[in-house]
């Protein structure tokens, strides 16, 4: 993959896909103090950029590789690239999607296969039904189209570097792009590297799936034990060769996270603290942003400009609040998609108010006795706090009985008053810290 095999895939792409609009953002442009501007995928006809790397690659298959069919894998917005070339150009397919995978993307993909492709359900992660449909190649000599870890996928994707620049009319001074498998941000890297070396480039994983991030540290692609699916476009255990063969010979660096600690003693690439990042000319920087901030970044653009991001679609954009960027700065952020299911709404409101402090859950142990919830109502609640959760746990005898509750602030400098509120109280009283196994557990 060079800079040439993204110029030629933007004439392949000519015609099938949208060139999509570069458009100032003045709320995020005051934030920051820099000119940010989004690129918006999400308004490709299948709602993401990954029509631009599978179509590159259905378009150089032979004869005897569509005869064949194809197969691939995808959490869903790749599969619906596919699915949109199966249908273009006639050719058979089956589409793999963990059970995660939300109803919306599935219908989606049905809708653009046009009966061209059988959609299988399987496992709960990318990995899970990667796997099965390597297996299905194996089985039956079907072609493959990967979603990241092919050259032709990558180059396909590049084409919005070459799409940031003419637009631009100038070189930006900072793009910053969401990482799932690395494919994109790998074609992306190789074009703008090559045409305007000075940019600065930032990669942003989620948090609970930073798989590019531990390679980068072990030295080659390593497969995390556990990972959130929830940005489900982006949460990848193990990262494309590609994608990190490019990283590290463009000397990325990594942003210091818990789950990197014991991969590497000697970590290949430097590990800093995000207070340490400098976003300097020509530098790449891998980091990692928390699923609730992302949730958050997904209503602040849903409410302010209008826009239906999916979690990997506001992945990139959730990471411009921790970055100290320079003033002025020309800042390009990627919004990937917006294959959003509305059902997930309510876990997306839900993970924002925790990340941003205002929602707590407790293990409140109450005497089995009348007038002890209203005593708990009206000497521990402030009066901007509301009960959003009250569930009975267990009862451990006829005198006490213990509860999970769930309490919402009105603003999250309040916790520390409910707290002490709760401890001058008869009650015994455990707060539920987010991300413990019990917290998973309850709620």
């Amino acid at each position: 993959m060079n800079r040439g095999s993204i110029i030629e895939a933007a004439e392949r792409l000519a015609g099938v896909i949208v060139r999509t609009p570069l458009e100032p953002c003045p709320r995020l442009s005051v934030d920051t103090g820099a000119r940010v501007y989004l690129k918006r995928e999400d308004l490709q006809s299948v709602r993401s950029y990954k029509i631009r790397g599978a179509y590159n690659v259905m378009a150089q298959l032979s004869d005897a590789e569509r005869a064949a069919g194809v197969v691939a894998a995808s959490a869903g917005n790749h599969a619906q690239g596919v699915a949109f070339a199966c249908a273009t150009m006639g050719v058979q397919g089956r589409i793999y999607v963990p059970t995660t995978t939300p109803k919306q993307k599935r219908d989606r993909i049905n809708w653009h296969g046009k009966g061209f492709v059988e959609l299988i359900a399987v496992g709960e992660t990318y990995d899970a039904a990667a796997s099965a449909a390597q297996a299905d190649v194996l089985r039956t000599g079907a072609t493959w189209i990967h979603a990241f870890d092919d050259p032709r996928t990558a180059s396909g994707q590049g084409t919005i570097g070459e799409e940031i620049v003419d637009q631009l009319g100038e070189a930006p001074d900072v793009v910053v792009l969401p990482v799932g498998g690395a494919g994109c941000m790998a074609g992306i890297v190789t074009y703008l590297r090559d045409v305007v070396p000075d940019v600065a480039i930032v990669g942003v994983e989620p948090s609970g799936a930073a798989s590019l991030a531990a390679a980068l540290v072990n030295g080659s692609p390593y497969t995390l034990d556990v990972i959130d699916p929830f940005v489900d476009g982006a949460s990848v255990k193990r990262i494309g060769g590609l994608g990190h063969a490019v990283m590290a010979a463009a000397g990325a660096r990594v942003v210091a996270h818990p789950d990197l600690a014991g991969i590497a003693q000697t970590p290949a690439v430097p590990v800093v603290e995000l207070a340490d990042v400098e976003v300097a000319p020509g530098s790449v920087t891998i980091m990692h942003v928390d699923e609730g901030a992302v949730c958050s970044t997904m209503l602040e653009m849903y409410q302010n400009e209008g826009i239906i991001a999916e979690p990997a679609g506001a992945l990139a954009t959730a990471a411009l609040a921790e970055l100290s960027l320079p003033a002025n700065a020309r800042v390009v952020s990627l919004v990937s998609g917006g294959n959003n299911d509305v059902s997930r709404y309510g876990e997306v409101i839900e993970r924002s108010l925790v990340h941003r402090g205002l929602k707590h859950y407790f293990l409140v142990n109450f005497p089995q006795e009348p007038g002890a919830l209203r005593r708990f109502l009206d000497e521990v609640l402030g009066p901007d706090d509301d009960i959003t959760l009250f569930e009975y746990v267990k009862r451990n005898n006829r005198d006490t009985g213990e509860a999970l509750v769930g309490i919402e602030l009105g603003d999250p400098t309040g916790l520390e008053g409910l707290q002490s509120r709760m401890s001058r109280s008869r009650l015994n009283v455990e707060r539920l810290e987010p991300g413990s196994p019990a917290y998973r557990y309850l709620t």
